[in-house]
Protein backbone atom coordinates (compact mmCIF):
# COMPACT_ATOMS: atom_id res chain seq x y z
CA UNK A 1 0.00 0.00 0.00
CA UNK A 2 1.21 3.22 -0.72
CA UNK A 3 0.05 6.17 1.28
CA UNK A 4 0.54 9.47 -0.72
CA UNK A 5 1.45 12.66 1.15
CA UNK A 6 2.00 15.17 -2.11
CA UNK A 7 0.40 15.99 -5.01
CA UNK A 8 0.86 12.95 -7.16
CA UNK A 9 3.16 12.16 -10.35
CA UNK A 10 5.21 15.49 -11.22
CA UNK A 11 4.70 16.58 -14.86
CA UNK A 12 7.28 15.29 -17.43
CA UNK A 13 11.08 15.87 -17.00
CA UNK A 14 13.46 18.59 -18.92
CA UNK A 15 17.14 19.44 -17.79
CA UNK A 16 19.29 21.81 -19.71
CA UNK A 17 23.10 19.83 -19.31
CA UNK A 18 24.79 23.55 -20.07
CA UNK A 19 22.80 25.14 -17.71
CA UNK A 20 23.56 25.96 -13.76
CA UNK A 21 22.51 22.51 -11.37
CA UNK A 22 19.51 23.79 -9.65
CA UNK A 23 19.11 24.04 -6.29
CA UNK A 24 16.54 24.83 -3.53
CA UNK A 25 13.26 23.90 -4.52
CA UNK A 26 14.25 24.21 -8.35
CA UNK A 27 16.39 20.89 -7.44
CA UNK A 28 12.82 19.80 -5.51
CA UNK A 29 10.66 19.65 -8.57
CA UNK A 30 13.54 18.70 -10.85
CA UNK A 31 14.05 15.44 -8.98
CA UNK A 32 10.88 14.65 -8.33
CA UNK A 33 9.98 14.78 -12.06
CA UNK A 34 13.31 13.14 -13.12
CA UNK A 35 12.75 9.60 -11.22
CA UNK A 36 8.36 9.84 -11.66
CA UNK A 37 9.89 9.82 -15.45
CA UNK A 38 12.35 6.52 -15.33
CA UNK A 39 10.82 4.54 -12.48
CA UNK A 40 9.59 1.79 -15.45
CA UNK A 41 12.82 1.16 -16.22
CA UNK A 42 15.13 2.34 -13.00
CA UNK A 43 15.82 -1.74 -11.80
CA UNK A 44 17.10 -2.62 -15.16
CA UNK A 45 19.25 0.56 -15.74
CA UNK A 46 21.15 0.60 -12.52
CA UNK A 47 21.39 -3.36 -12.78
CA UNK A 48 23.19 -2.69 -16.02
CA UNK A 49 25.29 0.43 -15.52
CA UNK A 50 27.03 -1.06 -11.83
CA UNK A 51 27.44 -4.33 -13.64
CA UNK A 52 24.84 -5.77 -11.07
CA UNK A 53 26.85 -4.19 -8.23
CA UNK A 54 24.10 -2.25 -6.76
CA UNK A 55 22.79 -5.55 -5.30
CA UNK A 56 25.94 -6.24 -3.47
CA UNK A 57 26.64 -2.71 -2.20
CA UNK A 58 23.19 -2.44 -0.81
CA UNK A 59 23.58 -5.69 1.55
CA UNK A 60 26.33 -4.93 2.22
CA UNK A 61 24.56 -1.30 3.77
CA UNK A 62 22.53 -3.49 5.54
CA UNK A 63 25.15 -5.12 7.24
CA UNK A 64 27.40 -2.21 8.26
CA UNK A 65 23.83 -0.81 10.08
CA UNK A 66 24.36 -3.75 12.80
CA UNK A 67 20.71 -4.28 13.53
CA UNK A 68 18.88 -5.98 16.56
CA UNK A 69 16.58 -8.05 15.40
CA UNK A 70 12.82 -7.12 13.60
CA UNK A 71 14.29 -3.21 14.03
CA UNK A 72 12.28 -0.48 12.78
CA UNK A 73 14.05 0.80 9.63
CA UNK A 74 13.22 3.98 7.83
CA UNK A 75 14.31 3.64 3.58
CA UNK A 76 14.46 7.16 3.48
CA UNK A 77 14.30 7.92 -0.60
CA UNK A 78 13.34 4.54 -1.33
CA UNK A 79 12.97 4.36 -4.72
CA UNK A 80 11.69 1.33 -6.03
CA UNK A 81 12.37 -0.57 -2.69
CA UNK A 82 15.70 -2.64 -2.77
CA UNK A 83 16.72 -1.99 0.29
CA UNK A 84 13.31 -2.32 2.22
CA UNK A 85 13.05 -5.22 0.14
CA UNK A 86 16.29 -7.00 1.64
CA UNK A 87 15.42 -5.53 5.19
CA UNK A 88 12.19 -7.18 5.13
CA UNK A 89 14.20 -10.48 4.14
CA UNK A 90 16.21 -10.33 7.15
CA UNK A 91 13.08 -10.06 9.42
CA UNK A 92 13.04 -6.09 9.91
CA UNK A 93 10.34 -3.83 9.90
CA UNK A 94 11.28 -1.74 7.13
CA UNK A 95 9.24 1.28 5.63
CA UNK A 96 9.96 2.63 2.38
CA UNK A 97 9.94 6.96 1.80
CA UNK A 98 10.17 8.72 -1.16
CA UNK A 99 9.00 12.21 -3.07
CA UNK A 100 8.87 10.62 -6.43
CA UNK A 101 5.10 8.37 -6.57
CA UNK A 102 6.40 6.81 -10.17
CA UNK A 103 9.09 5.33 -8.00
CA UNK A 104 6.57 4.21 -5.40
CA UNK A 105 4.16 2.45 -8.03
CA UNK A 106 7.30 0.88 -9.69
CA UNK A 107 7.93 -0.45 -6.09
CA UNK A 108 8.68 -4.13 -5.58
CA UNK A 109 9.60 -3.53 -1.41
CA UNK A 110 8.41 -7.32 -0.48
CA UNK A 111 4.98 -5.97 1.37
CA UNK A 112 7.19 -2.67 3.22
CA UNK A 113 4.60 0.14 3.81
CA UNK A 114 5.21 3.06 0.96
CA UNK A 115 4.75 6.38 1.77
CA UNK A 116 5.44 9.51 -0.27
CA UNK A 117 6.65 12.55 1.46
CA UNK A 118 9.59 14.83 1.75
CA UNK A 119 12.43 13.62 3.53
CA UNK A 120 13.08 17.26 5.39
CA UNK A 121 9.12 16.73 7.20
CA UNK A 122 9.16 12.57 7.83
CA UNK A 123 5.40 11.75 9.09
CA UNK A 124 7.33 10.03 11.78
CA UNK A 125 7.30 10.92 15.87
CA UNK A 126 10.68 11.73 17.40
CA UNK A 127 12.60 8.53 18.09
CA UNK A 128 10.29 6.38 16.08
CA UNK A 129 13.05 4.44 14.52
CA UNK A 130 15.99 1.96 15.06
CA UNK A 131 17.66 2.56 12.03
CA UNK A 132 17.27 4.75 9.08
CA UNK A 133 18.98 3.77 5.65
CA UNK A 134 19.06 5.75 2.20
CA UNK A 135 20.45 4.31 -1.59
CA UNK A 136 22.13 6.93 -3.65
CA UNK A 137 19.52 9.32 -2.62
CA UNK A 138 21.99 11.61 -0.72
CA UNK A 139 22.82 14.05 -4.31
CA UNK A 140 19.20 14.25 -4.98
CA UNK A 141 18.37 16.03 -1.48
CA UNK A 142 17.49 19.95 -1.87
CA UNK A 143 18.35 20.50 1.41
CA UNK A 144 21.25 18.24 3.06
CA UNK A 145 21.80 19.74 6.32
CA UNK A 146 17.63 19.63 6.90
CA UNK A 147 17.11 15.82 5.74
CA UNK A 148 20.30 14.96 8.09
CA UNK A 149 18.45 16.96 11.04
CA UNK A 150 15.08 15.53 10.34
CA UNK A 151 16.98 12.05 10.16
CA UNK A 152 18.39 12.75 13.30
CA UNK A 153 14.94 13.48 14.91
CA UNK A 154 13.18 10.50 13.88
CA UNK A 155 16.09 7.98 15.23
CA UNK A 156 16.05 6.75 18.72
CA UNK A 157 19.26 7.58 20.58
CA UNK A 158 21.71 5.23 19.64
CA UNK A 159 20.20 4.35 16.50
CA UNK A 160 21.74 3.73 13.25
CA UNK A 161 22.20 5.49 9.95
CA UNK A 162 24.10 4.22 6.62
CA UNK A 163 23.97 6.42 3.62
CA UNK A 164 24.97 4.35 0.63
CA UNK A 165 26.05 6.21 -2.49
CA UNK A 166 28.39 6.57 -5.56
CA UNK A 167 32.11 7.39 -4.94
CA UNK A 168 35.18 8.55 -6.64
CA UNK A 169 38.12 5.32 -6.66
CA UNK A 170 41.26 7.02 -5.05
CA UNK A 171 43.27 5.08 -8.08
CA UNK A 172 43.95 7.06 -10.40
CA UNK A 173 43.31 4.49 -13.29
CA UNK A 174 39.94 3.36 -11.70
CA UNK A 175 39.15 6.85 -11.44
CA UNK A 176 39.68 7.44 -14.78
CA UNK A 177 37.59 4.68 -16.10
CA UNK A 178 34.86 4.82 -14.13
CA UNK A 179 34.28 8.56 -15.10
CA UNK A 180 34.31 7.77 -18.60
CA UNK A 181 31.88 5.21 -18.31
CA UNK A 182 29.31 7.37 -15.67
CA UNK A 183 29.83 10.50 -18.00
CA UNK A 184 30.18 9.24 -21.10
CA UNK A 185 28.30 5.68 -21.66
CA UNK A 186 25.91 5.68 -18.81
CA UNK A 187 23.89 8.68 -20.60
CA UNK A 188 24.14 6.45 -23.82
CA UNK A 189 22.65 3.77 -22.13
CA UNK A 190 19.87 5.80 -20.24
CA UNK A 191 19.00 7.20 -23.80
CA UNK A 192 18.37 3.82 -25.18
CA UNK A 193 16.71 1.97 -22.57
CA UNK A 194 15.39 4.88 -20.57
CA UNK A 195 14.91 8.82 -20.49
CA UNK A 196 18.04 10.71 -21.93
CA UNK A 197 17.61 13.73 -20.02
CA UNK A 198 17.86 12.16 -16.60
CA UNK A 199 21.13 10.34 -17.59
CA UNK A 200 22.52 13.23 -18.28
CA UNK A 201 21.47 14.81 -15.09
CA UNK A 202 22.63 11.96 -12.66
CA UNK A 203 26.49 12.06 -13.67
CA UNK A 204 26.41 15.65 -12.83
CA UNK A 205 24.53 15.49 -9.74
CA UNK A 206 27.56 14.15 -8.19
CA UNK A 207 28.83 17.82 -7.68
CA UNK A 208 26.12 17.71 -4.90
CA UNK A 209 28.16 15.07 -2.78
CA UNK A 210 29.74 16.13 0.19
CA UNK A 211 33.13 15.45 0.75
CA UNK A 212 33.84 12.81 4.04
CA UNK A 213 34.69 15.83 6.72
CA UNK A 214 31.38 18.20 5.12
CA UNK A 215 29.67 14.37 5.76
CA UNK A 216 30.90 14.36 9.26
CA UNK A 217 30.10 18.34 9.96
CA UNK A 218 26.73 17.95 8.96
CA UNK A 219 25.87 14.60 10.65
CA UNK A 220 27.74 16.01 13.85
CA UNK A 221 25.32 18.94 13.68
CA UNK A 222 22.54 16.76 13.41
CA UNK A 223 23.55 14.96 16.32
CA UNK A 224 25.61 12.01 15.13
CA UNK A 225 29.11 10.24 16.24
CA UNK A 226 30.98 7.66 15.13
CA UNK A 227 30.87 8.98 11.52
CA UNK A 228 32.58 6.10 9.58
CA UNK A 229 33.51 6.00 5.67
CA UNK A 230 33.43 2.70 3.92
CA UNK A 231 34.66 2.81 0.11
CA UNK A 232 32.86 -0.03 -1.98
CA UNK A 233 34.06 -1.69 -4.63
CA UNK A 234 37.13 -0.02 -5.08
CA UNK A 235 35.99 3.38 -4.02
CA UNK A 236 33.31 3.41 -7.35
CA UNK A 237 30.50 3.20 -4.33
CA UNK A 238 30.89 4.50 -0.81
CA UNK A 239 28.62 3.77 2.28
CA UNK A 240 28.78 6.58 5.37
CA UNK A 241 27.83 5.25 8.62
CA UNK A 242 26.76 6.69 11.46
CA UNK A 243 25.61 6.66 15.22
CA UNK A 244 22.71 9.31 16.63
CA UNK A 245 24.21 10.30 19.75
CA UNK A 246 22.79 9.01 23.23
CA UNK A 247 21.85 12.51 24.25
CA UNK A 248 19.31 14.07 22.22
CA UNK A 249 19.68 17.66 21.71
CA UNK A 250 17.00 19.50 21.52
CA UNK A 251 16.43 21.03 17.70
Amino acid sequence: MIKATNNGLAQGFVFDASAPLPEGQDKRALVRSMFDAIAPRYDLVNCLMTFGLDGPWRRRTIDLLRLSPASVVLDVGCGTGDLARSLRRKGHRAVGIDLSLGMLTAARAGGAPLIQADAVALPFGTGAADAVVSGFAVRNFADLSEVTREIGRVLRPGGRLALLEVGEPPNRLLSLGHRAWFTHVVPVLGALLSDGAAYRYLPRSVAYLPSFPEFVRLLADAGFTDVRHHPLSGGIAQCVTATRSPERAER
